[in-house]
This record gives C-alpha cells, structure tokens and sequence, in this order.
C-alpha cells in the first residue's frame, strides 16, 4: 500500500510562496491587499523573473488553486499583470469584481492594453495604474483606470504637486501612494487630498505559504498541444487534464472562481471543462505557457490517485458512463488532503464538489464512497473486507473483477507516469 502520508513529501509537491501588501485609508484602516509573486522565503521579487512569468505563476498557482479571497482574508485584491497577460484577457478569468487589475509601469503595446483595457471596464473590471511618472505614454490609461498608483519621491513635494494635478484633472479617481516611510510622509500626502496610502510605515509585505502539487511538464506540453488546434476537442482535453491530479485540481478552482452561481455543483472532469468553454481553457492554457510551470516527474502521489481514479471508473462502469466519470474525480480528489495540507471536507467545498461526491470522499457514503473504500481496502490487503463492499456493489460479481479492476488501474499508473518520464 501507498503511504499518503509518507509520500507526500515527493519531488511535486512543493511549497509556494506568495506576498501580501496592505493598502490603507486615510484613517489608517486596512482598503486592500496588493498581492505579490515570490518564488522563496526571501520576500523580494525574484531576480530574473519576467512580468509575464510572475504574473502566469501568480495566478496559476496562487489565484487559481488558493483563490483571492483566502490570500486577502476577503479584502479588495490588487494584482500586476504584464502587457501580454491583459491582451490575452487574463482577467477573464476572474470574477469582474474579485480584483483590481494593475497595470504595471513597464507596459508596452499602450495603444493595444488602451483598447483591451477599453473592452474590458465594459465587462465590468476595474483598473489601476501603477507608479505612473507623469509620461505622456500613460495620457489614453488614464481616462480609463480607477486608481493611479505613485511613488513618493525626494523631494515630497514633487509627489505632492503630481498629486494634486491628477485630483484636479481626474477627481472620481482615486490615488494611492506607495513607498511610503514616515508619519510625516504620510500627513502631509494625507493633507494634499491622497486617498489611499501604502509603504513601509504602515507595513511590510507579509508572506504567505501553501502546499501545492505542479502539473508534470509533460502534461502542460501534451495539453498545449491539444488546444494549439484551431477546432477544440473537448474530449481530448478532458483526457489530458484527467491525467494530472495538479491539473485537475485548477481546472475545478477556476470552475469556482468563474461561477456567479453559488450553488454550483461539479460532478466530473468532463463537466467542468465544457462548462468553462473554448475561451476560458484557451486562456487557461496560455497561463500554463506564460508561468513556465511543470515537474519533471510526477510524484507516487500522483500515481496512488490515478490508480484510484481508473479503478473506481472501471468498477462503476456497468453504472454508465456519468457514474463512472463521478468515480474518477473521486479516486483524483481522494489523494489531494494529502498533496495540499487541507483537510478533505475543506477541499470538497473549496472545489463545488456537492453533497453527493463530498459525502464519499469525507464518510464513503453511497455507491461512490463504498468503491472508494473498496479501492483502499485492495490497497490495504484487506481482502475479507474487500468481498464484502463488493457485495454491496455489485451482488451478483465475482471477487475476480476487483483483482482485475486493480491490475487494470495499476496499468494505467505505470503507463501515464512513464509516459512523462519518457518525455522529460
């Protein structure tokens, strides 16, 4: 048997790093938190990060897997992205009011972001425009942007009058003034009419960190690929993602941070990729590219669930085909407490799995939650109990068709994992 436990210490699954910058009021009350990318415990951004890598990486493994809300304790959210990560509508992926979006100082393509920027604010979001320097390259942004973002500089009074200029200009915008690091600084910037105030004085960036499990190399190559076509095939997507538990467990969080519908329930790999639609995975999958993620070898983690997930598909197939499918993402999702430190009844609600799904995985409730048990009882040896959940199961079935259910599934395992290890 596979040690849950044991294992989950394996070469993917690693820790993440993320920062979070408070934003305040005049009245020094928290307004919002400015997330930020961080690839170590050393709080800084890393030196030879690209904008677009840390903004791939931030919400591919950050937005998408954490979600805003935990990362800001249900705070305002503000979030850079590079140049490229707007024109290819990142933000779409997000709820329109789950995040101010800021756009970063070394933007290029201005007169594209304007018009995505433009297309954008119609579906509702909001933007920010970071550490704007007075350049008349920012001049089409800021009859656009909700909040302008600036740096206090030596002297304070150059802040100050820029300040001012942009308050008599743009009076329904807001300002916020970042690099702050004295009470002084802080009064007189206060005085001249700034909104919103951030820096040192106030506070430093606070690290956060989370267990993660990254998509195997191979994975993200093989689903590149498969959405490079000009006509998607959701199935062959559906494949893919169901392959990779890391995978996987994003493409059910971006379900989530999709929905408006709070009673959203997902049942199967399948649902939750035609329910995100052509654009949404296309736009997925460049977030893959963009953050340059994935592992050269999955984990025995890895493996343990996708033998889990074939099994249950393969003993619930007389079921039909919804029920075997419901199976699968069970078998998937049974390992991840382990992948991600969180507890299983944390993950079935952060993951919309439903009343059905969650009792199997938390109490082996009903047909899904008895093969679960049956599943862990082959891995246990534990063959007298093995024949009787199979009774349960499937009366009329001999105990020969769990061995070789079992053999099946432990194929399967062998064989996508050497398949990635082939390609690495």
């Amino acid at each position: 048997m596979l040690n849950t436990q044991i294992i989950a210490n394996a070469p993917n699954l690693v820790t993440q790093y993320i920062a979070r910058q408070p934003i305040f009021n005049a009245d020094t009350g928290i307004y919002a938190y400015e997330l930020l990318y961080r690839d170590s415990s050393n709080n800084a951004f890393p030196v030879g990060t690209t904008d677009g890598q840390a903004t791939g990486r931030l919400f591919f493994n950050a937005l998408m897997l954490i979600g805003i809300s935990k990362l800001t304790a249900n705070q305002r959210a503000f979030i850079n992205l590079s140049s490229d990560a707007l024109l290819d509508d990142f933000p779409k992926l997000l709820q329109p009011d789950s995040a101010v979006i800021e756009i970063v100082e070394r933007a290029g393509n201005i007169d594209k972001v304007t018009n995505r920027v433009t297309a954008l604010k119609k579906d509702g979001y909001t933007f920010a425009l970071d550490d704007y320097d007075g350049d008349d390259k920012w001049e089409p942004l800021l009859h656009l942007v909700d909040y302008i973002k600036l740096e206090v500089e030596a002297p304070i009074i150059k802040t100050n009058m820029l300040l001012k200029k942009l308050k008599r200009r743009f009076p329904d915008v807001k300002i916020i003034v970042e690099r702050i690091e004295t009470h002084e600084q802080f009064m007189i910037l206060k005085n001249a009419g700034c909104d919103y105030f951030q820096g040192f004085f106030f506070a430093r960036p606070e690290m956060l960190t989370y267990h993660n499990v990254e998509p195997s190399k191979f994975a993200v190559f093989d689903l590149l690929r498969c959405t490079s076509r000009q006509d998607l095939n959701f199935d062959e997507v559906h494949q893919r993602v169901a392959k990779d538990v890391g995978l996987t467990a994003r493409i059910l969080k971006l379900v989530n941070a999709r929905s408006s519908n709070q009673n959203l329930v997902i049942t199967s790999i399948s649902q939750a990729v035609i329910y995100l639609g052509e654009d949404a995975i296309r736009q997925f999958v460049r977030v893959l590219a963009l953050s340059e993620l994935g592992v050269d070898k999955p984990s025995e983690l890895t493996k343990l669930g996708l033998i889990r997930a074939q099994f249950m598909l393969l003993i619930l197939e007389p079921g039909g085909k919804e029920m075997a499918e419901r199976g699968y993402l069970v078998g998937l999702m049974s390992v991840l407490d382990a992948i991600l430190n969180m507890e299983l009844d944390v993950i079935a609600k952060e993951f919309c799995l439903g009343d059905d799904l969650s009792s199997a995985l938390l109490s082996f409730n009903g047909m899904l939650g008895t093969t679960l048990q049956l599943a862990r009882a082959v891995e246990d040896d534990n063959w007298p109990f093995a024949v009787k959940l199979l009774e349960t199961i499937r009366p009329a079935s001999e105990i020969d068709i769990v061995y070789n259910a079992m053999f099946a599934a432990r194929q399967y395992g062998d064989e996508v994992l050497a398949s990635i290890i082939e390609q690495a």
